[in-house]
């Protein structure tokens, strides 16, 4: 792609040498130099590179040919703010020359913006080092975060994926202090003042922003491999801030585990001497995949055993895969620019729940990634303004907004539908052709679709194209005749409303049909073509996409799939799923009814399985919130959803055995908060007294982990005002790792306007004077109130309201890092439901920038558009039926 907006070829950066000294925690500043070893690729006076918010000194380039060395001087810098680089200017033209080296020296800010160099802020767990920088209200420790394009915020470098490099670190630090980064430490020499310099070991050759480092009060945990790397088993650690290590070992029983695991399904060792994990205190994204020194949110990586939450054994042991995963694909092989962000992410996605898979069948992962992953990429990529999993990103800056579901999870969709395919050992025998042809390189998509053909003799490129390139998905329309089906594919958007030049991809579409004549298991055939008949196919049970490996929809006759609804013993836990969505999504969109739907969900009354009693929630929740404002269809789907769970309900009751199967203890949880949710007396009363008993007598009646949410919510209905002031209290208290977010996830469930207006949204923006930063939610966790609020009809206008009228403040506070931003307009906008709502959206943000969220803000507009025409489509169809089978 020739339009790219990338840095000037003058200069090709080979290693970098960094020095970062003279931390300064009341100025929160720091002095650094780096030096950049490379060739001038041609003569020139001016070099080029990336900086951001960085202060250039002074710099110096020194050539060499081998018999002299020659040096210029220049202190003369232009800064262009807008395209994050700064053009150093030397007196005379300097001749191209194979070996060169920039030194600059710099100053940088250690900023609370979550990106670059930054401090997090904490409150101890044990008494801390005296060196460790605190005020009335917290601690600090420092921490990297270069992904996207923020290495530039650090040091001035060459900030592009495609221009690796090796790198050696070092960093004076207090002497009572630990300093981490990508590699083990090479020395450690005492500078005077209580300080010493910290140097590491050198990087193998990558990207920029993948280099990492932090320094705090750390302690940590350590285990090893059982395989041997280089002759030794490699040490794996995970770090934390004082206090806390003992929260890691869950990560940490993982970890080594998954190293091994991948080293053999890749054919390549772990390429680093070690493996690091650090908590980080505040941190926008789940995790970073820095090479050997991959940095986490808290509740991605520590879990007590006591106070957490079951549900984040599973969050912990998939995010340590996922990016541990990385470690090979992203970081040992590197894709060639941000438009195929994908290849890392889609990736790592799908290698991430395949480790999780071995380690933990007994999870069913892949029920789970269709039940939560895949719904959301199906959510996203049916609407117009969604985008190719390959996307067009010119400039760098672009590439923030496309950290979304399209790159991660209909991406890992894509491969687990091909992965399928080939068969899971052919793929991963591709895999390993793919990273060692392009070890320590760069790599495009087109690499390892040549890499999987080669591996299993199929042209997978021409199979995958479309997939990659264009925009949305298939939806499969099923037509019925005597032994027969025909099957025709057309592009599904959510608004219904395709237009003849939204539908011109023709998909390769493995239909894996279960119930052809005389056949006992799945059918591979593929759909190459707009449209197909297929013979053999049973009158009395068939279904398509059987264990919902492909991604696309599939709109059987309304008469089939009420039938489907009462053959469930001849569908597996992931088709019951796939059906209820496909069914939700075609009802949303128009091509069925809800009736339909509906109809498919009474047949579950018997069900207990948590994804499958999941999905049909996750269903009926959808239609609440679309039109739940009318009284008796609410009331009508309570009911409905009441009369669904009760027998797996009073199965699973309050309290579970010791040893109990996780996803029991999850179903228990989900049941009783949609008890509570929905208006069941006894739930609701039982949830309540068990709040009560813990105001009154904290120690004497703590409320078990998994049962926080149920008994939080109970107690936000009933007594509102004084349960909000309560788990304000608690968020900001809590010894649970998990509490914060169970605490916020609570709040935005508030049902009332006043306490919502004067004591949530102050809450969640920091505008209540005199709002000391303790007493409101940091910007990194700002999406998980919000969302909640944003979820929630009484909350969602105010919220709005709230955020339009503060837009300048709101923005400025979060400026610094445009992903919160950009988040916040996502969760918060996207559930209106009308026409009204969305032309309000559409004015304000007509007279204000929208750079850094463009796109994310088209989407919630067709999110809301879709909404809307829903609405007005099926309200009376809905109560209608409702009334008719007597829930309403």
């Amino acid at each position: 792609m020739t339009d790219r907006d990338i840095l000037p070829d003058t200069f090709k950066p080979a290693h970098y040498d960094l020095v970062i000294r003279d931390l300064d925690f009341e100025n929160w500043s720091y002095k650094g130099t780096v030096r950049i070893d490379g060739a001038l690729v041609k003569p020139t006076s001016e070099i080029v590179l990336n900086t951001l918010e960085l202060k250039l000194l002074g710099s110096r380039i020194t050539i060499s040919d081998g018999k002299s060395d020659l040096s210029w001087e220049s202190t003369t810098f232009n800064e262009d703010t807008k395209t994050q680089r700064s053009t150093i200017t030397f007196p005379e033209q300097l001749p191209a020359c194979a070996k060169a080296s920039l030194t600059i020296d710099f100053t940088g800010e250690l900023n609370h913006d979550m990106a670059g160099f930054y401090r997090s802020q904490y409150k101890p767990a044990a008494p801390a080092a005296a060196s460790v920088p605190r005020d009335d209200e917290f601690h600090y420790m420092l921490s990297t975060q270069f992904e996207a394009c923020d290495a530039r915020r650090a040091f001035p470098c060459f900030d592009e994926p495609n221009l690796k490099a090796t790198f050696d670190f070092a960093i004076e630090i207090p002497d009572d202090q630990v300093a981490l980064s990508n590699m083990p430490e090479k020395e450690t020499k005492q500078v005077g003042g209580g300080k010493k310099l910290v140097s590491f070991e050198r990087t193998p050759v990558m990207s920029t922003y993948l280099l990492a480092w932090a320094v705090g009060d750390f302690e940590y945990v350590e285990a090893h491999t059982t395989r041997e790397y280089n002759g030794k088993k490699l040490p794996v650690r995970v770090y934390t801030t004082r206090g806390l290590k003992e929260q890691g070992r869950w990560a940490l029983e993982h970890a080594p585990k998954i190293i091994d695991f991948f080293s053999e399904q890749f054919e390549i060792d772990y390429p680093l001497p070690k493996s690091d994990i650090l908590a980080v205190h505040e941190f926008t994204h789940g995790a970073m995949e820095n090479w050997g020194l991959v940095t986490y949110r808290m509740t991605a990586i520590l879990f007590d055993e006591k106070l957490s939450e079951a549900r984040f054994r599973n969050r912990i042991a998939y995010v340590v895969a996922h990016e541990l995963a990385h470690q090979w694909f992203g970081n040992l092989v590197t894709m060639d620019w941000w438009d195929e962000l994908w290849l890392n992410e889609g990736f790592a996605t799908w290698a991430g729940w395949l480790a999780t898979d071995h380690l933990h069948p007994e999870w069913e992962v892949w029920s789970q990634f269709i039940n939560e992953d895949m719904e959301q990429a199906f959510l996203l990529d049916s609407v117009r303004s969604s985008h190719p999993i390959q996307v067009e990103v010119r400039d760098a800056l672009e590439v923030n907004q496309i950290f979304d579901k399209i790159s991660y999870v209909k991406g890992c969709s894509v491969i687990r539908m091909l992965a399928s395919n080939l068969g899971i050992k052919t793929f991963l025998k591709g895999i390993a052709i793919y990273l060692k042809k392009h070890t320590y390189g760069n790599a495009k998509t087109e690499a390892l679709w040549n890499a999987l053909s080669e591996a299993s003799g199929v042209d997978v490129n021409a199979m995958m194209r479309p997939w990659i390139e264009k925009v949305g998905f298939p939806m499969l329309a099923v037509t019925e005749g005597k032994q027969q089906i025909s099957v025709k594919q057309s592009r599904f958007l959510s608004s219904g409303d395709v237009k003849p030049e939204d539908d011109q991809t023709i998909w390769w579409v493995p239909l894996a049909i279960r119930g052809k004549v005389g056949s006992q298991g799945v059918e591979s055939l593929a759909l190459t073509t707009k449209e197909s008949s297929i013979d053999g196919i049973s009158d009395e049970f068939y279904h398509l996409n059987a264990n919902a490996t492909g991604f696309y929809r599939v709109n059987y006759p309304e008469s089939r799939l009420k039938l489907l609804g009462t053959q469930l013993q001849h569908l597996t836990t992931e088709d019951k799923i796939f059906i209820t969505g496909s069914a939700a999504d075609l009802a949303f969109s128009g091509y069925s009814t809800t009736g339909a739907l509906l109809s498919f969900i009474q047949g579950l009354k018997s069900e207990t399985h948590y994804r499958v009693l999941s999905q049909a929630l996750d269903s009926i929740a959808t239609l609440k919130s679309i039109f739940g404002d009318d009284e008796q269809t609410k009331n009508g789907l309570e009911k409905f959803t009441l009369e669904l769970i009760d027998k797996a309900l009073k199965q699973v009751g309050w309290e579970g055995p010791k040893d109990e199967d996780f996803n029991t203890s999850l179903l228990r949880k989900r049941l009783l908060l949609s008890a509570v949710a929905n208006s069941h007396e006894g739930v609701r009363a039982e949830a309540f007294q068990r709040w009560s008993a813990y105001q009154s007598k904290p120690s004497e009646s703590p409320i078990a982990a998994n049962l926080r949410a149920p008994v939080y919510r109970a107690a936000i209905i009933k007594d509102t005002s004084n349960a909000v002031a309560a788990l304000k209290r608690e968020w900001f208290t809590t010894p649970a790792i998990d509490g914060k977010e169970i605490c916020l996830q609570a709040l935005g469930h508030t049902p009332d306007e006043a306490v919502i207006k004067n004591d949530v949204l102050p809450f969640l923006f920091n505008t209540a004077p005199p709002a000391p930063a303790a007493d409101a939610v940091p910007a990194g966790d700002m999406h998980i109130l919000a969302g909640v609020l944003g979820a929630n009809p009484t909350a969602r206008p105010l919220l709005w309201a709230y955020l339009r009228d503060h837009w300048d403040q709101f923005s400025a506070k979060l400026g610094g890092n445009p992903i919160v931003v950009d988040r916040m307009v996502n969760v918060s906008l996207s559930r209106f439901a009308d026409l009204d709502s969305l032309r309000e959206i559409e004015a304000f943000f007509a007279g204000v920038s929208t750079k850094g969220f463009d796109r994310t803000l088209e989407q919630v507009k067709d999110k809301i558009r879709g909404r809307a025409a829903y609405k007005s489509r099926d309200a009376k169809g809905v109560k209608e039926w409702l009334v008719a089978n007597g829930y309403a």
